[in-house]
């Protein structure tokens, strides 16, 4: 189950966020990130006894700064009103597919895979697709895939990507720019005690999917 504090802390800090506040409750802020950071060293034990190509990464090497970089975008809030973490080979930074879980008031999912790769990366997990269409599908058409996840998530192009034949008949499953899926997770689930159970589920349920992505992303980092 996961701590109480954590939701709680999100909670102000999203009616709340502003410097001034946080400065405030920085005691708040340390004890809700210090839980989070434990509840995701407990998942990425969970995580392992599924997927070993994970390896042994540490929760501070997976979850993201709340801190935000105003500089350049619309919104000027200072700090994210969410906790995330990625896990997988090499943290949040890893160039692998991996599991996502993200912690936020009504807005919080669990999924993960590939997102946004490096496009040398995304050219040879689309290669991999072409090569192997009928296994692609056979893994996002899965009843146990379906269960968790509508679709792939994220932007299409609306054309063949450059260097593939947009006549191939498999052209619409590389057309995608990242390959990952995500499932939201009401503020209900999130504070059930079935929580872990819930998200282990949807783990699960992804890893056939990150194996064949990381088949793809291996023949360009290897």
């Amino acid at each position: 189950m996961i701590p109480k504090e954590i939701f709680d802390f999100l909670v102000e800090l999203s009616v709340n966020n502003n410097r001034e506040w946080f400065n405030d409750n920085k005691e708040k802020y340390e004890m809700a990130k210090d839980a989070f950071e434990e509840y995701i060293q407990m998942l990425i034990a969970s995580v392992y006894s599924i997927d070993r190509s994970i390896g042994h990464p540490h929760a501070k090497d997976c979850t993201f700064r709340i801190f935000r970089d105003v500089r350049f975008g619309k919104n000027k809030q200072p700090y994210k009103n969410n906790f995330g973490a990625y896990i997988a080979h090499g943290g949040r930074k890893s160039l692998y597919a991996g599991y996502y879980f993200h912690m936020e008031p009504d807005n919080s999912f669990v999924g993960g895979g590939l997102y946004s790769p490096d496009p040398q990366i995304l050219k040879s997990v689309r290669e991999h697709i072409i090569e192997n269409p009928i296994k692609f599908k056979s893994l996002v058409d899965n009843k146990e895939f379906k269960k968790h996840f509508k679709e792939i998530h994220g932007e299409q192009l609306k054309t063949a990507p450059r260097d593939f034949d947009k006549n191939d008949p498999n052209i619409e499953l590389v057309r995608y720019k990242s390959y990952s899926a995500i499932t939201p997770i009401s503020d209900e689930q999130l504070n059930a005690k079935d929580i872990d159970k819930k998200i282990m589920d949807v783990f699960t349920a992804l890893k056939p999917f990150n194996d064949f992505i990381n088949q793809g992303v291996k023949k360009t980092l290897m």
